[in-house]
């Protein structure tokens, strides 16, 4: 059965509405977890919320279930069915950015993923490349997955942290991915990722709860 999700990119006004607001709202995320000029890790789960919160818009809040570590790569419940929804970069023009599977620093626990990992549900995903036109957003069926992991293994699939490295996680490599994007089964999107000029302040909303002479709950 289809998922519900390729209703997105069949939608020629809300394609229309991500093309064009999707890139300064991510701009926005990276501005919020900017230290300095570095941008922090945790700018991946803002741009999954964004992500999340354009189902919402798109489905209704009503038919959105946003799942707990339960099940570690389920971020939704879309009228039922598991979704995982990933973002990365894209190091260049043609090759797709590795997407994170499960964040661990530990080695056993990593092992142990990669033997019991099978791809369970199907994956929303935007690839971005700053000041290019290249990537997108991506709809991958979990069929489509399986095939691949079938094709290449797991070990090919699959790419555990470095030993004696900082890890960031096991990541579902850009090799799966370049595969995937090929099977007419897959929608995409392309986005041409442009940064604007904005003098948006992470701070300022904040600033505003402190001046209200009362402040109120959300």
């Amino acid at each position: 059965m289809c998922s519900r999700l390729i209703e997105i990119f069949e939608d020629e006004e809300c394609c229309s509405r991500i093309q064009e607001r999707l890139p300064l709202l991510f701009q926005i995320a990276e501005i919020e977890c900017t230290r300095g000029k570095r941008v922090g890790m945790e700018v991946g789960v803002v741009r999954e919320r964004i992500l999340i919160a354009l189902l919402i818009y798109k489905f209704g809040e009503e038919n959105i279930e946003v799942q707990t570590t339960t099940y570690p790569e389920v971020d939704i419940r879309l009228f039922g069915e598991a979704v995982s929804v990933k973002t990365a970069k894209m190091p260049s023009q043609r090759k797709l950015g590795a997407v994170k599977l499960k964040w661990t620093v530990n080695g056993i626990k990593a092992n142990e993923f990669l033997n019991n990992y099978s791809p369970s549900c199907d994956l929303l995903m935007a690839q971005i490349r700053w000041n290019k036109s290249a990537g997108g957003l991506y709809y991958i069926p979990k069929e489509v997955q399986e095939k691949v992991f079938e094709d290449i293994g797991r070990e090919e699939y699959i790419k555990l942290p470095k030993s004696g490295t900082n890890p960031r996680g096991i990541e579902l490599t850009s090799e799966a991915l370049s595969r995937m994007v090929q099977d007419n089964r897959v929608r995409h999107l392309p986005i041409s990722w442009r940064k604007r000029r904005t003098t948006y302040n992470p701070y300022q909303r904040w600033r505003k709860c402190w001046e209200a002479r009362r402040l109120r709950s959300p």
